[in-house]
């Protein structure tokens, strides 16, 4: 998969462990919008998706983090390869540690019909729902998006970087117009 970009915050120390945890993320068009995580608390979107357990491949992650997060049913057959953002930054959570994190975006289609939601305790908190919205909509509200939590600030500029890529591409244009 293509890389495309990389955040690296370079705010730890090189012989810092590295914690690395992957993850899927889902590009869903519908109708010239885009089906996205909205933080009813925190006023941000995200693209849905989540971490890939050890025993899973990233279409089953990307499958079950969608179906968690936002209710929807992933077609395996539509999954199609985007890119990849690589984020390095200190841990967190772990002293001395590096969070390293390898995001992998597919294009992918969904069911019509929406399951329940099965959000975690952070997810919850953060008031997730699913909102299909124009792209410019998603771009303006993380352009703006402050947090005083740095994790957080960075996790909302990594996805307004590849909403505004996906604006920009040909994919968005021949998958949604």
């Amino acid at each position: 998969m293509k890389r495309l970009f990389e955040i690296d915050l370079k705010d730890y120390k090189e012989t810092d462990s590295v914690f690395r945890r992957p993850s899927a993320r889902a590009v869903i068009i519908r109708d010239d919008k885009i089906a996205l995580v909205y933080s009813k608390r925190e006023k941000y979107y995200k693209f849905p998706g989540g971490g890939i357990h050890d025993d899973e491949d990233k279409k089953e992650a990307l499958a079950r983090e969608v179906r968690e997060e936002v209710g929807m049913v992933v077609i395996p057959e539509s999954i199609r390869e985007f890119g990849s953002v690589l984020r390095r930054q200190k841990s967190d959570k772990a002293e001395d540690t590096i969070f390293e994190q390898e995001n992998y975006y597919y294009f992918c289609d969904v069911q019509n019909e929406l399951v329940n939601q099965e959000l975690d305790a952070y997810e919850s908190e953060a008031e997730f729902v699913l909102k299909i919205v124009d792209i410019d909509t998603a771009i303006r509200a993380n352009d703006i998006y402050k947090s005083d939590v740095l994790f957080n600030e960075v996790m909302i500029k990594r996805e307004l970087r590849v909403l505004k890529l996906l604006k920009m591409s040909a994919n968005m244009r021949s998958i949604a117009y």
